[in-house]
Order: structure tokens, then sequence, then C-alpha cells
């Protein structure tokens, strides 16, 4: 297979340098000269990687190409290109309707819409895509785990989701400090949350047929601090504060969709 990729920023470096270290036949990879510092970084790091001389360029010589540009410009950059009946396009660019993209790529492209974490890099990501095109569903299984999204619906509030990165971060940055008030060292906070989040997560991942209430009330003792602790959040509005800011994204979503 030969990739492309029209917009190389953080999340297309991390595509391109898990791809390249699967079992997948990456005959090559062709970027975009947009963000000359990091197209240069790739091309040196992986002999496979070239940069095109213009982003038609990128599509004439991928049978799948990748999209991951900003979604203020993705109209004037696909509307500019011609994409080759039967192309594979994915669409990894935010907050797009399916509708809007398939005016700008055209019908007769196989066009796919995907949601990859930086965690692809290592392998480790898991990325929802819609609809679930075989081809497509090996890439990002390759470089994680696919999970197949069936309605626009769906990938809406997927990509919901996705924006708990910050609020995940944010929260153990408030635990640490607390810690530290506490009297905990800096960096002992940071390894033991880190550490303990990361064997819940764990956990859960092991534990797909267990439902998250059932999780919690298993690792809650009852009468214990963690059912105080989650019986209080609750009180003070943590939950209707997440639901609230959750509803808030996904209104932005749409209203940009529209």
């Amino acid at each position: 297979m030969k990739y492309g990729f029209i917009g190389i920023g953080t999340l297309a470096e991390a595509i391109i340098d898990g791809l390249i270290g699967t079992k997948l036949s990456v005959d090559s990879v062709i970027v975009s000269p947009r963000n000359a510092q990091v197209s240069a970084r790739l091309a040196a790091r992986h002999g496979v990687v070239t940069i095109a001389s213009h982003n038609q360029a990128v599509v004439d010589n991928s049978d799948m190409v990748f999209i991951a540009v900003r979604p203020q410009v993705v109209e004037s950059v696909l509307t500019s290109l011609k994409f080759p009946k039967g192309q594979h396009v994915v669409s990894l660019v935010a907050a797009t309707s399916t509708q809007k993209l398939r005016s700008w790529v055209g019908s007769d492209t196989i066009l796919t819409q995907a949601i990859p974490l930086p965690f692809v890099s290592a392998r480790q990501g898991v990325t929802a895509v819609h609809p679930p095109t075989p081809e497509v569903c090996t890439v990002f299984a390759a470089l994680g785990s696919c999970a197949p999204i069936e309605t626009e619906e769906e990938l809406e509030v997927a990509g919901v989701a996705s924006a708990l990165m910050g609020p995940f971060f944010g929260m153990l940055e408030q635990l640490s400090e607390w810690l530290e008030l506490k009297g905990m060292e800096p960096v002992v906070a940071h390894s033991y949350l880190a550490h303990m989040y990361t064997n819940l997560a764990g956990v859960a991942a092991r534990s797909p047929q267990s439902a998250f209430s059932d999780l919690r009330r298993e690792y809650s003792t009852d009468g214990g601090i963690n059912e105080l602790f989650f019986d209080t959040f609750q009180r003070l509005g943590g939950g209707s504060a997440l639901i609230g800011a959750l509803e808030e994204v996904h209104a932005r979503i749409r209203q940009s969709q529209s």
C-alpha cells in the first residue's frame, strides 16, 4: 500500500511513526510539504517517507490518503484537489459532517472518517472509524484497535469522548496538587497517581463484559472510603458538571457541522 498524508502535524506524525512499525506492507508514505519541519523530520527518520512538491502529488501517488488539516481550511484544501475513482480518503478532521466531506472529495471515492488519538504512535490507540471499511479498520487495528462506528451520530459522541484527555490530566493535576499540599513529594505524587490510574484502566480493558457501574461497586467496599468519595462527588455536583461539559462539547460539534 502507498499511504499519503495531507496536513502534517502531531497526529499525522503519530500515525506515520506507528504505521511504519507494524506488520502492514508499507511501500511508501508521501507527505504534503506544508509544515516543513515535521515533514523533514519524518523523512529523515523513515526511509519510506518522501515529501511531495504539492498536495495533488500526494493524492496522485497514494492508494489511501489521510486528511489531517484544520477544520477551518479543509474545504479550500479538498476542493482544490482531484481524487481518482475508488481512492480511499480518510478524514481525520474534527467536527466536519460526512455530507460536507463527500461534496468536497467527490462521490467516486471511498470516504471514511476516523478519530485517532496520539497513542497510535506506540500502536496502543483506539480509533473510532465510520463507516468501518475493512481496509481502514485494518490500518487502525494495527495501530492499537479499531472501534467500528456505524452511524454519524455515534461518531459525533465518540468525538465528544475524545475531548476527555484534557480533563483527565487536569484531574490528575488537581489530585497531585492536593497530595503535595498534604506533604507528599511531587515526584512521588506523580508516580503514585500515574500508576494507580494505569492499573485501573487496565482492569477496565481486561473486563469488556463488565459494566463500569459493576466495576465501581466491586472496587468500593460498602461503607468504605471509595463509596464515600463517589457519593460525595455526586452530591457536590461532580457528575452533573461532567454531563454538562459533555453536552456543551457535543453542541459545539453539532453547530460546526451545520
